[in-house]
């Protein structure tokens, strides 16, 4: 997911999901696995993994592929993935968190420092960015055609207890508690409503828009790299794009 709270940053999100399928589980499947290894192989005790199987059969990922990933990791794998967070400014001082899964910290971390020095950014320290950041639960929901009532939907949420919920052009955000994402999600989809995602994602408290048409194209550049790379699970950003960018 790139960024949040900007209409054309999930529109983005969307197509760089449906272009890329094939990655998806991967992704999930390197959750599932730290998962496991930090909660066990058992759903019902282990709220991640609950959440991450949820995610998986969201993006219309096969029980038997479910099934087998956690079968793989629930004994002694010879794979060992472990969570690292990277924080950097691209272009135009633009804040950026990327989250990454890997075997091989050595390798992640040489190339997402090339990456940001590749398109006119620099990897920072940890904490550099982070603090401009809150950690929530997003719920998105997509009305295309206009056929939802937004108002019941809105009941609807904030019943389950979301904080916030946020609509324009047929996208509608609903923001939670981080621990909370799993329980509004659960009673969302109970009220009958098709939910597009459901994670948690780091929310900017403040945005930086690019003026220079260059740095909106590195800017790009960098978030496409990054995106396309295997050990990145999610990267956020406080880039507040125009329509027209």
């Amino acid at each position: 997911m790139s960024g949040h709270s900007k209409w054309n940053n999930i529109k983005r999100k969307k197509e760089k999901t449906d272009a890329a399928k094939a990655k998806i589980f991967t992704k999930i499947g390197k959750e599932m696995a730290i998962a496991i290894r930090e909660g066990g192989p058992d759903p019902a005790n282990n709220a991640r993994l609950r959440e991450l199987i949820a995610k998986a059969k969201a993006n219309n990922v096969p029980n038997e592929n479910i099934e087998r990933c956690i079968k793989r990791f629930s004994g002694n794998s010879d794979i060992v993935y472990e969570e690292i967070t990277y924080e950097g400014y691209g272009p135009g001082g633009v804040a950026v968190i990327v989250k990454t899964a890997t075997d091989n910290r050595n390798r992640t971390a040489g190339n997402i420092r090339s990456y940001f020095s590749k398109y006119h950014g620099n990897m920072g320290q940890t904490g550099c960015v982070s603090y401009m950041f809150e950690t929530k639960g997003v719920i998105v929901i997509l009305d295309e055609d206009k056929e939802l009532d937004e108002d019941a939907l809105m009941e609807c949420a904030l019943m389950a207890g979301a904080e916030d919920f946020r609509s324009e052009d047929g996208i509608y955000e609903i923001f939670t508690e981080p621990d909370d994402l799993e329980s509004v999600r659960d009673q969302i989809l109970e009220g009958g409503y098709t939910i597009e995602s459901a994670d948690r994602a780091e929310i900017p408290s403040t945005y930086a828009h690019l003026e220079s048409e260059d740095d909106i194209k590195f800017m790009t550049l960098l978030l496409d790299r990054l995106e396309e790379d295997d050990d990145v699970q999610e990267v956020f950003h406080n880039w507040e794009q125009d329509d027209e960018e």
